[in-house]
Order: structure tokens, then sequence, then C-alpha cells
């Protein structure tokens, strides 16, 4: 047995159990498989499971402890496994039709239909998102059971890949492995602690593929402290607002934070943030602010500006506002010209944030392996024969809410089939 490995590992080939799954794993002393995977998250196991059905020999070597460890702490452990509505336009890209293919060809049906013949209950969330009634587990043991017939190795590490030929040698910590197919589906560098990092645009540089510059995507917002001082005494305040960058809306829950701007909405727009621009906050979409206050002053023109608004937002956060727009007073005393300073501050809040928190917290990672050398139907490298990259170590990156799982699986599917 291989020391640190997670699964029990029989030479005779006999089932082992792990966990409410089981799966086939050898510890042969053959050296040589038809595929390696390097990285054993979703993309990974779900091209195994393909693999595995066409006959073909699969060897996942994954450098964490165990595999799917990002399935397993998604969504708040019960896995927001995809979205019903996943479509192209849910995906940024330096090459935006190179989605399209794959997610056509294995869509949430399809992965909700397998959900279903493994009898994993699930339920439906706002926008579409689906997640297990139960735990995240239950998608990985479903990915492993699939799978059964792959050897996978975990906490092994890959020093060195080279081709010769028509083959491709990969050494690691316990030895030299040979394959026809190797699959690069090791993710990006967000959230270190769970193993990821950026070893396959190593790979992708090495056999001469273009690397579109990575970032954190999906990742809270932070402010200088002359801002943060601002903000003193909001973190915790919550709301539902519209933010804008560009052409990009989106609307959905903000959070203020200790260190600047958080919730769904914020790590949403994040993947579009570059350092140096600002974002425009609507805090009442859908209400005109100044309409709103006029209409008040003149039904209740007593009443302090900040408690009309209090009516419409979070208390806190109302009297920061008029704090900041120097409109604390009554209806009565206020300006057409003070309400609407107010109103246009509320409905068009713009900030700059001077970063994000970076990949310690980043659920995904814009960017990655440039799309442009791969082939949208199979995704191997069109120069490198046998050589594929697939999830997120690509430059596909989907919204928040299960379209960068669908992602996973639909590149997968597609390599999975092929390789």
């Amino acid at each position: 047995m291989f020391a640190g490995a997670t699964y029990q590992f029989r030479a005779d080939g006999e089932i082992g159990r792990i966990g409410a799954a089981e799966v086939v794993v050898y510890t042969s002393a053959m050296q040589d498989f038809d595929i390696i995977i390097i990285g054993g998250g979703a993309a990974g196991l779900m091209c195994a499971a393909q693999a595995i059905k066409r006959g073909r020999r699969v060897l996942v070597i994954e450098r964490a402890a165990k595999v799917g460890e990002k399935i397993r702490i998604s969504g708040g452990g019960r896995a927001n496994f995809t979205n019903l509505y996943a479509s192209p336009a849910d995906f940024l890209s330096g090459n935006p039709r190179f989605c399209v293919s794959a997610l056509k060809r294995y869509t949430p049906h399809d992965f909700i239909a397998l959900v279903e013949a493994h009898a994993i209950a699930y339920h439906e969330r706002d926008h579409g998102q689906l997640f297990c009634d139960t735990s995240a587990q239950q998608i990985i043991d479903m990915l492993l059971t699939e799978a059964q017939g792959a050897e996978i190795q975990t906490q092994m590490s890959v020093k060195r890949i080279s081709k010769t030929g028509d083959r491709f040698s990969v050494e690691t910590d316990r030895g030299t492995f040979s394959c026809q197919s190797l699959v690069i589906a090791t993710g990006g560098p967000s959230i270190p602690k769970m193993g990821s990092s950026g070893f396959g645009y190593d790979i992708a540089r090495q056999f001469g593929l273009g690397v579109i510059e990575p970032r954190p995507g999906l990742v809270p917002l932070t402010f200088d402290a002359a801002m943060l001082a601002k903000l003193d005494g909001l973190a915790g305040v919550s709301l539902d607002v519209a933010v804008k960058l560009g052409r990009v809306r989106f609307t959905e829950a903000l959070l203020f934070t200790h260190r600047g701007l958080s919730g769904p909405v914020i790590l949403q727009i994040s993947s579009y943030w570059r350092p140096g621009e600002a974002i425009i906050l609507d805090l009442l979409p859908g209400i005109d602010v100044f309409q709103h206050l006029k209409e008040a002053r003149a039904d209740t023109p007593k009443k302090e500006v900040r408690t009309v608004l209090a009516g419409l937002m979070p208390k806190q956060l109302a009297q920061r506002m008029v704090e900041w727009t120097d409109c604390d007073s009554r209806l009565a005393e206020t300006s057409d010209k003070t309400l609407r300073r107010l109103a246009e501050h509320i409905n068009g809040w713009r900030i700059t944030p001077n970063g994000s928190e970076g990949n310690r917290t980043a659920e995904v990672t814009v960017g990655g392996v440039d799309t442009r050398a791969l082939s949208s139907k199979t995704m191997q490298a069109q120069s490198v024969p046998g050589l594929y990259f697939i999830g997120e170590t690509v430059d596909v990156t989907g919204h928040l809410g299960g379209f960068n799982f669908q992602w996973a699986w639909a590149s997968g599917h597609a390599c999975g089939q092929v390789a």
C-alpha cells in the first residue's frame, strides 16, 4: 500500500468501501495507464467516470488528502451542484464561444438525472440553484461510484511531466507512470488550503500553451483605511442591492464586512472587477429615492429624513447616508437640491475598492489556460495530441450559483468521452 493513500487499496481488485461509495482500486506493480488525470476534483472525477465506462485504464492523482474537497465545502456543506438555468451567458472567458459545445452536450438536466439515479435528495433555492438535502459528500460518493475501477491516489505529488513519442511520463513522489492521454484537472489557485495551485498553468506553459492572467473571482472586495473608517459600525449590515460595472449588472444581497463588502452581489461583480475600477451600487433598486422623499415631505413634513430612509433600509445605513450627504434634518427643512444629492448617493453610490481578499477566500479563479489553444469539443490541446485541460484550469469561469460545477461536469464529460 502506498503511504498516505486515503483509500483502501487491494491487489486482488476487490471492492474497498469508502463511506457510501464502493470503488475498485488496485496496488498492482503496473505503472502504465491509458489515461492519467491530475486533479481529483469535480472535473477530474467526472472525466474518470466517463473514461472508465469506455474501458480505459485510469489513474487519478490528487495531491490533497481527499478527493473532491471543493465539492465537500461548497454550498455550506450541501453542494450547490448545478443551476437549472445554466447557459453560455453565465460564463466569463476571453473566448466566450468556447464553452458552448460542452455545455450543450452535457446539461444541468443530465447531471440531475445522474443525481436522481443515485437516489440523492435535493432541493431548489433562488435563481435555479440546486443543493443536496443532506450532504455534499453524497455527490463525492456518487462520482467515486461512477468512477469504480479507476486507481485513485491521494497525497501524491507530481514532480515532472514529459512526453516521448505518443506517451506521457508522469514522475511522482511514489514512482513514475506513463499514459497515452494526460488530463490536467488541477483547477486554479483559489482556496489554496484545499490543495489548489497554479500547477495546471505551469504544465500549459511547458507545452507552449498560453495562459490568460489568473485572478481571484467570486471574492469579497476590500477598502482602504479611509473608506473603512467611514463604514465603521456597519459590519454585518445586509440588504438587497444592484451593482453595476460597465454593462454588467447584478441584483442580490450585499453584506458590509470589517474589510469591505461581500455577499452574493459583490462576489458576482468581483469576477469582472479590475484594480482601480469603480463599481456603482444602487442601495434601493426599483425605488426612485428622490421621488419617494419628495412625496414623504409633502405628506409628513415634520419627519426626519433618516426616519423615512430607515423604512426602506437598515437603520444604521440610513443614518450613515444622511450624515455623508449633510441631510440629517427634517423633511420640511430640506431642499430639493439636498434631497437629490442624498438620492443620487443611494441610487448611484460610486465606490472604488482597493483590492479583494484574494485567493484565500476566492471561490474560483478567473482566467487560466487560453481556450483558443484547445478543442471545444474534446478539451485537447491542438498542438499537443493527448494533452487535455478541463474544469477551472481553463479560461472559463461561471457566475455564482452552481455554474462552475456545471462547467466541471460538462468539460469533464467531454474529455472523458474521447481521452
